[in-house]
């Protein structure tokens, strides 16, 4: 009997619910089942309308952001709904979602933990001096996230969204990921470009309530589950503001988010920081101070292409010159350069802006990426008309770069004097300078060592590394147990010489460009990480985890 019980209850509260959903089509509004995401609604939003208030109009505010107000009400047309909604829409932005009496009065109960907290209604992921401190106190490593979100009891959800943020700033980690699964979800960490399980078993009602919350902080649609969704909010420090890109995507279990840190103080502006041997660091000098031509940066997403091509911005701009860029997105704000972002919507895309840009009189231009036949002719047609154009393209290596602008349908002859350097790059781990360990080099490994150095192109120094120290990861306190802390780039530099130029108008395949790059001294990305290597900031299994494997030094 008690499982019959239990049934028809379980079926009369999916009927109030498939109610509550139809009166909200009805009413052209939202629907919210307050009960299936448990803690939806925050302290602070609850403090707006009194107890006694929302019980008489059949309400309750949900979320609160700067003066956008989410309220769930049973039905608006009730007289006491309309006054309310009235009362509130005087100080804010108010949007409605319908849900059930049931819904309603199950987050009444939540304004017990009201009384208990102070009257400061917060109203974005703002953290301050007091609270940074404590989180770094308190979060060192991946296990101290893990420990602090497995042990969070208290029933604002924004106040443990603040924690995420700050643990995962602290941790310097670029990406924060919140998957469910089933029966629950997991926290994932991407620092240094390793993705690391930093929390598992978060309860499937803290799940929603999060997403419900970064949806919020996004402006994206809070009813929409269905459908994958893109924004962005701020998280305000003392020193500085770090944007946050998100990305909301359906799971099977649910919906899973992940948020980009964009974090100014983790940006390597500065030319002679990003990791180049001195002879690649003299011929992009050289390249950049050209007043025209096209530099192109190719590599995966994620590999530093961005950064680099800033830091080519920053050793460019003076008050004499016009920079401009179009990007998608804008990912950090540089002074004295004019950055505007594609909106294709608006009908301004790469190719688009990039037109405009020209009509602007610049010096110096960045594309964030070629993507198409229309911005890569562009592109080069101003690199000959006297700009100074740098761009990105997503290929494999410097000299794939050649056919994929074939593949785009470039003419070749236009890319061939277009075109006055092809840089590659990825990103490897440092390792940490505290706990690093040398690894002792047997005669082979000596002798693999020497064999490699002398293969190398003239216009490495050899000589640099004539004392050779391999090292390993350990793991200590300062790189929170991971043995790498920070990231270098590793490159290779394909210059576009008269040969190389003339190599091009036969549209060659990568094979003979790769043939004729190694003759005029290119270095490959591979052999400049093995270099890094030798000089004891990386080790070769990083090496060989981001460029593959290593034929000389077997890993």
């Amino acid at each position: 009997m008690a499982d019959i019980g239990e049934f028809l209850k379980k079926q009369r509260r999916q009927a109030e619910e498939r109610d509550a959903e139809r009166r909200a089509q009805r009413a052209g509004a939202g629907y919210l089942n307050l009960i299936s995401i448990s803690t939806p609604t925050e302290i602070e939003a609850m403090r707006v309308v009194s107890e006694e208030e929302a019980r008489a109009a059949l309400a309750v505010p949900v979320q609160i952001i700067r003066k956008k107000l989410l309220l769930a009400v049973y039905d608006p047309s009730r007289a006491e709904t309309k006054a309310l909604i009235d009362k509130l829409k005087t100080t804010y932005e108010v949007s409605l979602v319908i849900s059930s009496k049931t819904g309603l009065e199950y987050t009444w109960r939540h304004y017990a933990y009201v009384k208990k907290e102070g009257e400061d209604i917060r109203a974005n992921v703002n953290l301050d001096a007091g609270e940074i401190t404590e989180i770094n106190k308190r979060i060192r490593s991946i296990p101290d996230f893990s420990k602090e979100i497995s042990g969070f009891k208290n029933p604002l959800i924004s106040q443990m969204l603040e924690v995420v943020m700050g643990g995962a700033i602290a941790l310097h980690a670029s990406d924060i990921h919140l998957e469910p699964i089933k029966g629950g979800s997991v926290f994932r960490l991407r620092i240094d470009g390793i993705l690391h399980t930093a929390a598992e078993g978060v309860p499937t009602a803290t799940h929603k309530a999060l997403i419900m919350r970064v949806k919020l902080l996004s402006g994206l649609k809070l009813n929409i589950n269905d459908e994958p969704q893109d924004g962005r909010f701020t998280v305000d420090m003392p020193e500085r503001s770090i944007e946050i890109r998100t990305s909301i995507i359906p799971a099977e279990y649910g919906e899973a988010v992940v948020m980009r840190l964009l974090d100014p103080k983790g940006l390597k502006v500065n030319l002679e920081d990003l990791g180049w041997r001195a002879d690649d660091l003299a011929i992009v000098t050289r390249e950049i101070a050209k007043p025209n031509g096209l530099i192109l940066n190719t590599g995966p997403t994620g590999s530093g292409k961005t950064t680099t091509l800033y830091a080519f911005l920053r050793h460019k701009v003076t008050p004499e010159i016009k920079v401009i860029t179009v990007e998608d997105p804008v990912e950090y704000h540089l002074a004295g350069i004019s950055q505007t972002q594609v909106a294709p919507d608006a009908g301004y895309t790469f190719a688009s802006g990039l037109r405009s840009i020209l009509r602007q009189d610049p010096d110096v231009i960045l594309v964030g990426e070629i993507r198409d036949r229309e911005t890569a002719e562009t592109a080069m047609n101003a690199s000959l008309t006297g700009h100074l154009v740098f761009t990105t393209l997503h290929t494999n290596s410097a000299v794939g770069a050649i056919p994929r602008l074939v593949d785009l349908g470039v003419n070749s002859h236009v890319m061939g004097p277009a075109l006055t350097l092809v840089i590659a790059q990825r990103l490897v781990r440092v390792l940490c300078k505290e706990c690093k360990k040398t690894v002792p080099a047997d005669k082979k490994l000596v002798g693999n060592i020497e064999e490699f150095l002398s293969s190398l192109p003239k216009r490495v120094n050899a000589s640099a590394y004539a004392s050779p120290h391999l090292h390993e990861a350990v793991g200590c306190a300062v790189c929170g147990g991971l043995g790498y802390k920070g990231r270098t780039s590793v490159f290779e530099l394909f210059p576009v010489t008269k040969e190389v130029e003339r190599l091009i108008y036969e549209e060659p395949n990568e094979i003979h460009l790769a043939e004729l790059a190694r003759k005029e001294g290119m270095v490959t990305m591979q052999e400049d990480g093995i270099l890094k290597a030798l000089q004891g900031i990386t080790t070769l299994e990083e090496v060989e985890r981001v460029t593959g494997p290593i034929p000389r030094f077997p890993v």
